[in-house]
Parts: structure tokens; C-alpha cells; sequence
């Protein structure tokens, strides 16, 4: 929420403060918040991959709060796009990982959680809405009728303090290590299927290969179970005899277990969700 409440406070305002009181044309004023915008957005997905790749969620979303709190401390001039950028960095930290980050303190092997996880992500984002409401509503009034400094202030102090809650509750958090970069696992997968492309698709799947140890950072929750969509990609999973001689754990590129495969099945699913977004967007 206070995340929410640090970005809004800021960009919702910022055309009229770049016009105003740094007098900056407005077709240059609207490139910056479109620039802005653009890198905010953008930023959540590096932010996501350091975060799975190998620094972990709590430490990201720690870098991303500690980044906010350099944003709005001054807006002059020369150094505005460069605290742009850092409201920008913060923000990859902090919007691909929060909402993980809180879904894995939750037990979903204890009974009654999974409605309790339910509740936390509607209330979740009913906070997202309500802070938008207060700075879309007081925020922009502040700075409009008040002053810019307690405008740009209220925010920052909103971030500090919500960062000073989540650094005193470390020792109640429960941390998963990371499991590597998702993407580089997608890529296994097409790389190992198209090495296997002659191979012959076993009649029973559950001889394709499967690893509880291999898969067990990135299946918490659970491992994914086999579907017949897209059964090209299970020729990624089968196990031949050159993969059966690798003594530890099988060369990723040459061999994927079904977990991965249906990871990979699963973004392909909604990709024409996310095309006919972007065409209606």
C-alpha cells in the first residue's frame, strides 16, 4: 500500500510539476512521464528475474525500499531524471516480489490456509485501489494547494515507514531461496526438446522424467502435473540412455523434467490473453 501511495503521490502530479515549477514545455514534460511510466513498468521485470536468479525476494524488496526513499528527498532540475530512475529501480524491487513474498508466509500445507490466502490477496488489492484513491484525491490536493515540498514528502515518509515495518519483522519471515532465472528453465526446455526431436514420446507419460529434488525450490506449492497440450514440448522430459549415465543431476539443456515442461505449456496458454490485452490496450 505504501508502495503504491510513494509512486502515485508522485506520477500522478508530475506533469503539472514539471510545467509549473520547472517550466519545462509541456510536449517535453509529457515525454518525461512517458518515459518515466515506460521504465517504471519495465523495471519489475529485471526486478523479478534478480530476485528468482539469485538475491532472493526479501533482500530485493529491501534494495527496492531503500531505493524509494532517494526519489523525492529534492526534484531539482539536473538531477530529475536521474531520481526518476531511481522511483524506477525501487519500483522493479518492490511490485514483482511483494505480493509473493507475503502469499509465502502462508502454510498451504496446514488446513484452512488456502481460504486465509485467498483472503490476503483481495484485501491485497483492495488496498492497491484505496491507495490510489488517497493519491489520486489528498496527494494531489497537497501538492496543489498546499505546497510541492509536503506533496513529494508525505510519500517519502509513507516509504520510510514502511520499510522500517518490514526491516523490525525480518526474524518473523520465512525466506525461499531463489531457484534460478525462470527464463533461462523455459529456454532449457525448447533447447532440450528440439535436441530430442526424433525421439519417440513414450504411450504413458509417467515415463517421462520427473525429479522431486531437482524441482523442489521451485515447486513449494507443489509440482505441476502432466497435460496433453503442446506435446511436442514433453520430448524435453524423455529420459534416454545417455541421460540415464549422468551420475548427479542430468545436463538441463539435454533433459527437463515435467514440472518445467507444463511451467513452459503454462505461458504459452496465456499468451493470447496477454496479445488481445495489449491490441485492446
Amino acid at each position: 500500500m505504501c508502495d503504491r501511495i510513494a509512486a502515485a503521490g508522485i506520477g500522478m502530479n508530475l506533469i503539472t510539476y514539471l510545467i509549473e515549477k520547472l517550466n519545462i514545455p509541456i510536449v517535453s514534460a509529457s515525454n518525461t512521464f512517458t518515459n518515466f511510466g515506460g521504465a517504471a513498468s519495465f523495471m519489475p521485470l529485471i526486478g523479478a528475474l534478480i530476485a528468482d536468479s539469485f538475491a532472493g525476494r526479501f533482500w530485493t524488496i529491501l534494495f527496492g525500499s531503500i531505493i524509494y526513499q532517494l526519489e523525492a528527498s529534492s526534484l531539482q532540475l539536473w538531477v530529475l531524471y536521474l531520481f526518476l530512475f531511481l522511483l524506477s529501480v525501487g519500483a522493479g524491487g518492490l511490485r514483482p516480489n511483494v505480493i509473493t513474498f507475503a502469499a509465502v508466509q502462508f502454510d498451504m500445507s496446514k488446513s484452512k490456509v488456502e481460504s486465509r490466502s485467498w483472503n490476503f490477496f483481495n484485501w491485497y488489492f483492495f488496498t492497491m485501489g484505496l491507495s490510489t484513491l488517497i493519491s489520486v484525491t489528498v496527494l494531489v490536493y497537497v501538492q496543489d494547494n498546499v505546497g510541492w515540498g509536503l506533496g513529494f514528502g508525505i510519500p517519502t515518509i509513507v516509504m520510510a515507514f514502511s520499510t522500517l515495518v518490514y526491516i523490525l519483522g525480518t526474524p518473523l519471515y520465512k525466506k525461499v531461496k531463489p531457484g534460478g532465472s525462470p527464463l533461462v528453465r523455459l529456454v532449457q526446455v525448447i533447447v532440450a526438446a528440439w535436441k530430442k526431436r526424433k525421439e519417440v514420446e513414450p504411450e504413458d507419460p509417467g515415463m517421462l522424467y520427473q525429479s522431486k529434488e531437482l524441482d523442489a525450490l521451485i515447486s513449494s506449492n507443489g509440482r505441476l502435473l502432466h497435460t496433453d497440450q503442446f506435446k511436442w514440448l514433453d520430448r524435453a522430459a524423455i529420459l534416454t540412455e545417455d541421460d540415464a549415465k549422468e551420475t548427479n543431476f542430468p545436463n538441463l539443456w539435454r533433459l527437463a523434467t515435467v514440472h518445467r515442461v507444463e511451467e513452459l505449456k503454462s505461458i504459452i496458454r496465456v499468451l493470447p490473453i496477454y496479445g488481445v490485452l495489449e491490441y485492446c490496450s
